[in-house]
């Protein structure tokens, strides 16, 4: 009896155990997968440091700055600090300090063991001083010697690597459905990371839904910036995360079957059903055109929004646009001043025993004619604390890496502020495979960065016998004057076309007028998912080159419409008929054929560099092959427009989704971006293949007189030609005028 009791009793005892740990591994795994939470870790290298930070001297710092979303917040964080001291350094005096948001975390004291060796430290930091946006500040303070320490010496140093890395746990919360923080959730200007934001649509959407998704997608990728953005895309589908949806009276998603019918164009934020943390932005209307109003509404006054739902009344452009007036670009028309160049309030200036460099960033249009130009005026103002002698302190100004000048830092009874000097530019001379091209400074159609460093002599103290003097560094303070100007007013605008570099890293030639008013996108009668998010990804990228929606864009499967517009075509998917059955189509592609034109020589791709290049002597095509294959294969292809000589053809050819993964994968990688150019780009598994071939053509205008200068450049025996025939001319000219003053004179001398 006693034994079946006992038997009992631990059967019960171990069911209860059982049920326990059954309940605590539910509860780990609920915990684990809890909705809304987020780990995430984010290295140096992604927070922008390119390279190690090396922090040299007595006293100096480093920061890293990082955000967090407005709609998360940070339940746990961790710095991994990868560093490695000078094998100088006296430990007992040498360290590290820690701050988060001005806040001391940690103190990492420099050991003897630890002298020349990398050290990999921990250090927690209090989740409750995280904002949205944030500061890891970097002291190191180091000593070499005991006494009569130069605060500049080689030996005080420490590297911090850039796989340093930052680990935050954060929460997701359920915000408010309020449109006055638009573009917020749906874009976090703090973030690093790659935008992707899905749209969604009912099913295969009409030319102009396409068009009020390009709208938004040029307006979200201009916000992403050097970000970029991908723009996936899905039909009748619930996104898990934030989305934008588009939607008409007739035309809706399962999911807003039950949403009421709207009067006109509205803007409406709204949770997912499943999902607080996820939300919808509904651009709806009752029709296509109120699809387009809402999108335009909401990328250009967005300012005005506020509460959930916003109905349009009137959208009206009251001053077209002009070319080259993108905001991302500096101004060609009038002197540039540095306060519309600079991103943040206190970039223009700089502190510190070795002060940082002050950098500027500028785009210029790629067909900026500099060709045979001095340079580009500068006019610069800066203010400095200055040196207490006379010494070889000075401000080193570079462009890209290159040197340009140097100013000597004037000490307190000399004090200037102002010169002015040229930036040169780039070699604009046409192309020629068998000539260098010199590098030079500024580089139309991509990015420029103009770096300014105040360079401060190091004062060493004196050490004598018996005596040691030594003097604290001065607060050092340095700034440039947001009234500095660059001058690019009076060139004047002509490239040589195809080059497809133009096209991947400015946009042009749709990103010439800001609104893409002169730009006409060809997609295929029934889009899908691929074909779309390929339109919508290059309406992104052109969005990130000039800051500014494309809502003059226009969309259309007719390629007959298409032809008769004077403007820029973008063909996505396949050539149309006409064009494949010109002798000078240089590729075709399609599921079943692939066909090819090579030139003489592979190497034949200009530089975009120089700019007004001229391919003519190398591009000619001379063999032609064709292929079959099941493989995945995309291509990009430039061609000047049969119908308007100014006008241009990009074509983004691509057949199966496959084909279209690799060429958005090859748009959105600055290493395969930069591998496309010349006139045809085949993007393939194994890489990018570019090359020039076929005729070059140019867009621009220039005076008569330096136009045949320009094209004779290339050519001496006639440029010779052409000298001995004005020379003849002008002798021959200035012969028959004297031979006639003569005769006019003649007779009076012959009078009696």
């Amino acid at each position: 009896m006693k034994s079946a009791i006992s038997i009992k009793y631990w059967l019960v005892v171990s069911a209860l155990i059982c049920a326990q740990l059954l309940a605590c591994g539910r509860m780990a795994i609920a915990a684990e997968i809890s909705p809304g939470a987020f780990k995430n870790t984010i290295t140096f290298e992604q927070l922008g440091k390119a390279q190690d930070l090396a922090l040299q001297g007595i006293h100096t710092s480093e920061q890293i700055d990082f955000s967090l979303q407005r709609d998360r917040i940070a339940t746990g964080a961790a710095l991994n600090l990868i560093y490695t001291p000078s094998p100088s350094l006296v430990p007992s005096l040498s360290q590290v300090r820690v701050f988060l948001n001005d806040e001391l975390m940690a103190v990492l004291p420099i050991t003897q063991d630890q002298l020349g060796k990398q050290v990999k430290q921990r250090i927690p930091l209090d989740a409750r001083r995280i904002i949205n946006f944030n500061r890891v500040r970097l002291d190191f303070i180091g000593h070499y010697a005991m006494v009569c320490e130069d605060p500049a010496n080689s030996a005080l140093w420490l590297n911090i690597s850039r796989e340093s890395s930052i680990d935050l746990d954060q929460q997701a919360l359920a915000l408010k459905n309020d449109l006055s923080y638009f573009p917020e959730p749906f874009f976090d200007s703090g973030t690093r990371t790659t935008l992707e934001l899905p749209f969604v649509f009912a099913g295969t959407p009409s030319t102009e839904e396409q068009r009020a998704a390009a709208i938004l997608a040029s307006y979200f990728g201009g916000k992403a910036g050097w970000r970029g953005a991908r723009f996936p895309v899905e039909f009748n589908t619930l996104p898990r995360h934030h989305a934008i949806v588009f939607a008409t009276n007739d035309k809706r998603p399962d999911f807003l079957r039950n949403y009421p019918k709207v009067q006109g164009p509205v803007v409406d934020m709204i949770s997912q059903p499943d999902n607080p943390y996820a939300k919808l932005l509904l651009v709806l209307g009752r029709n296509d055109a109120d699809l387009v109003q809402a999108a335009t509404a909401l990328a250009l006054g967005s300012p005005l929004f506020r509460g959930n739902s916003v109905s349009i009344n009137s959208v009206q452009v009251l001053e077209p646009r002009v070319p080259y007036d993108a905001p991302n670009w500096v101004h060609t028309d009038r002197p540039t001043p540095f306060s519309t160049l600079i991103d943040y309030p206190e970039q223009l200036q700089t502190s510190g025993l070795r002060p940082h460099p002050i950098e500027l960033t500028l785009n210029l249009p790629p067909d900026l004619f500099i060709w045979r130009s001095p340079g580009i005026p500068m006019e610069l103002k800066y203010h400095n604390t200055p040196p207490s002698t006379v010494d070889e302190s000075r401000l080193n100004i570079s462009v890209n890496s290159k040197f340009i000048a140097s100013f000597p830092l004037a000490h307190a009874s000399q004090r200037t502020i102002v010169d002015k000097l040229h930036i040169p530019l780039q070699s604009g001379q046409p192309y020629n495979a068998d000539e260098n091209v010199s590098m030079a400074a500024l580089r139309p159609g991509m990015n420029n960065t103009i770096r300014f460093d105040f360079a401060y002599a190091s004062t060493i103290a004196s050490a004598q016998r018996d005596r040691c003097q030594t003097s604290l560094p001065p607060d050092i303070r340095a700034a440039i004057d947001d009234t500095s100007t660059l001058d690019f007013s009076g060139y004047r605008h002509y490239i040589a076309l195809p080059n497809l570099q133009t096209f991947t890293n400015s946009g042009f030639p749709y990103s010439r007028m800001a609104d893409l008013s002169e730009t006409v996108i060809v997609m295929p009668a029934k889009a899908g998912p691929a074909q779309i998010g390929t339109m919508l990804d290059v309406m992104g990228n052109i969005g990130a080159r000039t800051g500014y929606p494309g809502f003059g864009v226009t969309i259309t499967s007719d390629w007959d419409t298409a032809s008769k517009r004077d403007a820029d075509l973008l063909v996505i998917g396949s050539m149309p008929a006409d064009l494949r059955n010109r002798p000078d189509v240089n590729l075709i592609l399609d599921a079943a054929h692939s066909q090819l034109s090579q030139a003489r020589s592979h190497n034949t791709v200009p530089d975009l560099l120089a700019t007004n290049t001229s391919s003519e002597p190398n591009t000619a095509a001379t063999t032609r092959i064709g292929v079959a294959s099941t493989a995945p294969i995309a291509a990009i292809v430039g061609m000047q427009s049969p119908f308007h000589e100014q006008r241009s053809i990009v074509g983004l050819l691509a057949s199966t989704p496959e084909d279209y993964t690799l060429l958005r994968t090859a748009l959105g990688d600055s290493g395969k971006r930069a591998a496309i150019s010349g006139s045809v780009a085949l993007v393939r598994d194994s890489g990018v293949y570019s090359q020039q071939v076929g005729p070059v053509y140019y867009v621009g205008s220039l005076p008569w007189w330096a136009l045949i200068w320009y094209r004779l450049y290339t050519h001496p025996i006639l440029m010779a030609a052409a000298s001995g025939i004005a020379v003849f001319l002008i002798a021959f000219l200035l012969w028959c005028a004297m031979r006639r003053i003569v005769r006019r004179r003649l007779p009076e001398h012959n009078k009696p």
